[in-house]
């Protein structure tokens, strides 16, 4: 009960966290500099513009509706950290925008920098929100229950739902704001998958060869990492082979590709990309490797 509390209690506080950043971000950076927004914020911002609304309490009551709905859908813990999630995020709209050191960042003489600086902040605030199994309500809750209830793709309707918006939102932006906010949804996008997908980023490699016990023992030897075998069925011929599978990391490719080589030239190699990798050699206990393998 101890870790779990612990646990919980590190969720919430770097979902707080992330709502924190992406609330700045929005606040410095997208309202001064006339930067639309999808989902919920975006529809806040328009409020803003056009009758002066807070940001915080807009985006805040026009959640309370869509968690009623998710209620039925979600489980209570999602749905808990959904609206531990929405609450930071309305409070942190509040609290920046009243507190006297912090000032909005202008840079509208320079909207490219201002593109790239909101998506940069939005990405990695809703990163750690999203890494956190939290969401910060609004559009993410319309995406989880229209996946559980119709089997349509989350990410297809977050952006159907962010189009709707951002063409809304060309009442009272220009052309040229709207295609800088575009860029900066993209940069948010790339930010946000670095976060939820870790630092430990590599690479796998299914290698199939006759020759698999002298690659396997030379990828022990020259690079010291671990690997597995898969038995296999040939489609053609039907019959068994040894796949070998590894994980390494990017800057390891051409010394593994050039042992394999060495080895078999004729062997088959898939590289797949892994988005994160735990345990030992990548997150603790990492070892020295031989990047020249000699012959």
């Amino acid at each position: 009960m101890k870790r779990i509390n612990k646990a919980t209690f590190i969720d919430l506080l770097m979902i707080a966290l992330g709502c924190a950043i992406y609330g700045i971000s929005l606040d410095m950076i997208s309202v001064p500099n006339k930067l639309a927004d999808g989902g919920l914020s975006g529809i806040s911002l328009i409020l803003r513009h056009f009758w002066g609304i807070n940001m915080g309490l807009s985006t805040l009551i026009l959640n309370i509706p869509l968690i009623l709905l998710g209620y039925r859908f979600m489980g209570k813990r999602l749905l808990a950290y959904t609206i531990w999630g929405t609450v930071s995020l309305s409070f942190f709209l509040w609290f920046w925008r009243s507190v006297p050191i912090i000032k909005q960042l202008d840079l509208e003489h320079d909207l490219f920098l201002s593109a790239i600086s909101a998506g940069v902040l939005s990405g990695i605030g809703l990163g750690l929100v999203f890494r956190y199994n939290g969401t910060s309500g609004g559009t993410d809750i319309i995406a989880r229950i229209c996946q559980i209830k119709f089997g349509i793709s989350s990410g297809k309707m977050l952006l159907f739902c962010d189009a709707v918006v951002l063409f809304a939102s060309l009442s009272y932006l220009d052309i040229k704001h709207m295609m800088y906010t575009l860029l900066a949804s993209f940069i948010l996008s790339r930010a946000m998958d670095t976060i939820q997908q870790g630092a430990y980023s590599a690479r796998g490699l299914l290698i199939i060869s006759d020759k698999y016990e002298q690659i396997g023992q030379m990828i022990d030897l020259k690079l010291e990492r671990g690997f597995t075998y898969f038995q296999a069925l040939g489609g053609y011929k039907q019959d068994e082979k040894r796949v070998i599978y590894v994980v390494v990391a990017p800057r390891e490719i051409p010394a593994i590709k050039q042992l394999i080589k060495q080895e078999d030239p004729n062997a088959f190699v898939s590289i797949l990309e892994v988005h994160e990798a735990l345990g030992e050699g990548f997150t603790y206990k990492q070892k020295r490797h031989n990047f020249f393998i000699r012959k």
